[in-house]
């Protein structure tokens, strides 16, 4: 049970009925995840959907690397629900299965390309260490350059905003799903 209730359609106010559909009439198609929460502050919801979909559907890099960074920050913030819509977003992106086991468990993957490992380890350092080494930026810095760079580490920061809003509203998995993290080692 979330910590707070949830706007339903029966409950919603008319601001927040139209923040409602204005997500579910857009690329989403519905509302779910942190939205729920930050549909009490209707504008904020507004916004935050705003900027989510910037960073989910309009940026330089390719989804699946998207996906990728998502779900590292997912693992680093123990956000099961972030890593349960993320994990089924990631495979129709066509990040290889093994790759998401990999990140699942907490280890760099192996069977990743050059171009995936430099995500990874980019979306990793900044999550570990809120920072990222030079030889690492420079990385992503020569295969996306400055637009990318700038996209990708506001992709980890806008994810780590969703992941503490899931966490610490308690916003829980669908029924049925299972933990994600439950038999990976921490």
């Amino acid at each position: 049970m979330p910590r707070i209730p949830l706007p339903t359609l029966e409950t919603m106010t008319p601001e927040q009925r139209r923040v409602y559909d204005s997500v579910v009439s857009g690329p989403r198609g519905e509302l779910r995840g942190p939205l729920r929460a930050a549909l009490h502050r209707p504008e904020l919801a507004d916004k935050w959907s705003q900027f989510g979909e910037l960073l989910r559907y309009r940026t330089s890099l390719p989804a699946r690397l998207s996906e990728l960074a998502i779900l590292v920050t997912a693992r680093y913030c123990q956000c099961e629900l972030e890593w349960h819509i993320h994990e089924e977003m990631a495979l129709k992106a066509g990040l290889e299965r093994a790759i998401i086991e990999d990140l699942r468990v907490g280890k760099r993957p192996a069977s990743a390309d050059a171009e995936s490992l430099a995500i990874h380890d980019y979306a990793d350092e900044l999550n570990r260490l809120k920072n990222v080494s030079d030889e690492v930026y420079q990385r992503v810095l020569k295969r996306w350059e400055p637009i990318g760079v700038v996209e990708l580490t506001a992709l980890v920061g806008y994810y780590t905003m969703v992941a503490m809003t899931l966490n610490a509203h308690g916003i829980p998995l669908p029924d049925g799903a299972r933990p994600p993290f439950a038999s990976a080692a921490a």
